[in-house]
């Protein structure tokens, strides 16, 4: 891979960087622009926890970035009018190559006292809202054969987290997203991968000491992020946790499993203890596979039902 460190690698590329008011949003947005970038900076401006708007937050990235000699706009929209940030975007410069998914809410309450409003508005910000910027720009990466998107999970999503089920779900679902896009993508030079970030960020306020927030700076992020979004870079589908400098790869595993033939055909109370017979084996890691696609997922499995009647 050929990156100049020398020259903006990002000199003909068009960024949109959500939730890009203040965070890791505003530290992508500035980096994609001291790489030469021309970013779309989108900020709805509202707290932590979804409420409000003010156009300050994007106004001041802005302000930053051109005062370092870069190119931005600001973007108040919601992420949910998704359509919106790319028609600006295509409006002013006429492309969309990079979408970095980051803006997000987080409402904590323990399951039983989630109430429907919290579930659903984390869900329309986290979730609906990458699908919705992501599925704007999709025309345009396809149409013109490149494109790079980044989703933003957390490790709330990937090992769970008391009081964070409906920021969990949104997050893990992303990735779910970003699996079934890279495949999709795949022949028009679309690449798409999450970053599940750990960091000092005002969602991480009160969750925390102080003294590990001060080692967790979007700093460290940005850097992994432009590299999944470089052009010469070729990871998708990927899955990467990230913190205080440190970079790692997640990936799925299963266990070989047990076998257990013509389960169907006995009575319900010894089909349950054929399971329960078997659960050490089907829970051993020993000979874990790690599957990177559907078609090596399936074809693993049928390999083994079929033997047992070969």
């Amino acid at each position: 891979m050929n990156i100049d460190s020398q020259r903006g690698d990002f000199n003909d590329k068009v960024v949109l960087v959500t939730g890009a008011g203040m965070g890791l949003g505003r530290n992508h947005a500035r980096f994609f622009a001291k790489l030469g970038a021309r970013v779309l900076v989108n900020d709805l401006g509202g707290s932590r926890n979804g409420e409000g708007a003010s156009q300050q937050a994007a106004d001041s990235v802005v302000a930053e970035i051109m005062a370092d000699g870069g190119t931005a706009l600001a973007n108040y929209d919601s992420v949910v009018d998704g359509h919106r940030l790319v028609e600006q975007a295509m409006d002013e410069w006429g492309a969309v190559h990079v979408v970095v998914n980051n803006a997000g809410i987080i409402r904590d309450s323990s399951f039983h006292k989630l109430s429907d409003r919290d579930w659903h508005e984390v869900y329309q910000t986290n979730f609906e809202g990458s699908y919705r910027v992501t599925r704007a720009a999709w025309p345009h990466l396809r149409d013109q054969s490149y494109g790079r998107v980044i989703f933003t999970a957390s490790a709330a999503g990937i090992y769970g987290n008391f009081g964070q089920s409906n920021y969990g779900a949104t997050k893990l679902g992303l990735h779910g997203l970003t699996k079934s896009l890279s495949v999709e993508g795949a022949s028009r030079n679309i690449n798409v991968n999450t970053i599940a970030p750990m960091l000092d960020s005002r969602m991480m306020q009160g969750h925390m000491p102080d003294e590990i927030r001060q080692r967790l700076q979007p700093g460290h992020v940005s850097p992994l992020v432009a590299y999944l979004c470089h052009q010469d870079c070729a990871e998708s589908g990927s899955l990467f946790e990230v913190g205080g400098g440190w970079y790692a790869k997640v990936r799925w595993q299963r266990s070989s499993g047990a076998l257990i033939p013509d389960i169907d055909s006995i009575d319900e109370t010894a089909a349950v203890a054929e399971v329960a017979a078997n659960w050490q084996a089907i829970n051993d890691f020993a000979e874990a596979e790690a599957p990177a696609s559907i078609e090596e997922a399936g074809g693993s499995m049928l390999r083994r039902v079929m033997a047992l009647g070969a």
